[in-house]
């Protein structure tokens, strides 16, 4: 059975930023069991972020920016967790290629995990178009990235 990435957040472990879970729609979730064996990481536990942790955003771009040292994420208290980041991304890439997986579904918004969508960078809850350093890392390698809200694109192509 093919294998699939999906962050471990929307599979109910407590690991965001403030140490809660997402999860996925009930439906979702049986027909991805249905097709898929399904894997499971959290990039920024992975990259060495600690549960909970202050919430962080991409300054100056979006996570390709990120990749290409033109961009940072900070929290909100002003640290730089940019490597922390970057090292949870190689590390879910790594994972991936470990797993044979082409397909992953992130959390969006964050600013790892964030396929169509990131925060803004200034902490305003303002959220705007982009992809969080995880994603845009996976995509670069052919890894296909959707999110929670969107699983009907795989859904599509089966």
């Amino acid at each position: 059975m093919e294998k699939i990435l999906v962050s471990a957040c929307l599979m109910g472990a407590p690991v965001r930023y403030n140490g809660k879970s997402l999860g996925l729609q009930p439906d979702d979730l049986a027909w991805l069991q249905r097709h898929f064996a399904i894997k499971t990481l959290c990039p920024e536990v992975a990259g060495g972020l600690s549960t909970p942790r202050a919430p962080a955003e991409i300054a100056g771009g979006e996570g390709a920016d990120v990749l290409l040292g033109t961009a940072r994420i900070v929290d909100n208290t002003g640290a730089d967790q940019t490597n922390a980041f970057v090292r949870g991304a190689e590390q879910t890439l790594a994972f991936c290629r470990q797993h044979d997986i082409g397909h992953a579904i992130l959390a969006e918004a964050s600013p790892s995990c964030g396929s169509n969508i990131i925060y803004n960078g200034h902490f305003s809850g303002e959220k705007v178009a982009g992809q969080g350093v995880t994603a845009a890392l996976l995509r670069r390698h052919g890894i296909v990235v959707v999110s929670q809200h969107n699983i009907d694109a795989l859904k599509a192509g089966r």
